[in-house]
């Protein structure tokens, strides 16, 4: 029987240290896939920036339509210009004389793909709807809307995806506290976004930390 007694008691000391050791490393590594997870999602999210900042420069307003947007890297082209001061004599019918008049000139120089100011040789502009590590081929909601702005109607769109999305096989708890996380170090609330839908912003939502010294 006493055998049997020291059996027990090593068995319940292994596993209370293991849950532990348990409850200690499981958040680190929580840690760990999240800010991969994150920061492989947020990559995604400023390439979908980028092509709709190309996109409204060229068309005047957003998609929301990314094989309208994939369509557009394919085929667009920047205009390339140049803006120079000129001026010329011209008669002035309230003075009756001639008067110099100042203007200002835009010459075209050229052309170049959109695709190659963007992406270069990179073709993962044909991926960027994807979320990355999602279980069902989920892909980020793209919406787009017109609103007010200074007395001016101004196009706007935002991309996003839910953190649960991204953190679909860790930890329920875990994932239920980094929905409600609130910190200037972290991504607040229960979704990563970039752009918005009701101020003229094409900003994201996630710390500077995710942020590349050429992104900042």
């Amino acid at each position: 029987m006493k055998t049997v007694l020291k059996i027990v008691f090593w068995l319940l000391s292994f596993f209370f240290a293991y849950m532990i050791y348990n409850s200690i490393n499981e958040p680190i590594k929580f840690e760990k896939v999240k800010k991969k997870r994150y920061a492989a999602v947020i990559a995604k999210l400023k390439d979908i920036r980028d092509a709709e900042e190309a996109y409204r420069a060229v068309n005047g307003s957003y998609t929301n339509n990314f094989d309208n947007l994939v369509k557009f890297i394919d085929t667009a082209k920047f205009t390339i210009t140049q803006q120079r001061d000129s001026s010329f004599m011209a008669y002035d019918e309230t003075y009756r004389i001639d008067m110099l008049k100042e203007v200002v000139i835009i010459d075209t120089l050229g052309f170049k793909s959109v695709k190659d100011s963007l992406f270069k040789s990179s073709d993962r502009y044909k991926t960027m709807m994807n979320v990355p590590n999602a279980v069902n081929n989920e892909k980020f909601e793209l919406k787009t809307d017109v609103i007010e702005s200074s007395g001016f109607q101004a196009s706007v769109f935002e991309a996003k995806v839910k953190k649960d999305v991204v953190l679909h096989d860790q930890p329920k708890d875990l994932v239920a506290r980094e929905r409600d996380v609130v910190s200037v170090d972290d991504i607040n609330g229960p979704e990563i976004i970039v752009g918005s839908l009701t101020e003229v912003s094409t900003s994201g939502n996630w710390p500077t930390i995710y942020d590349t010294k050429k992104d900042k």
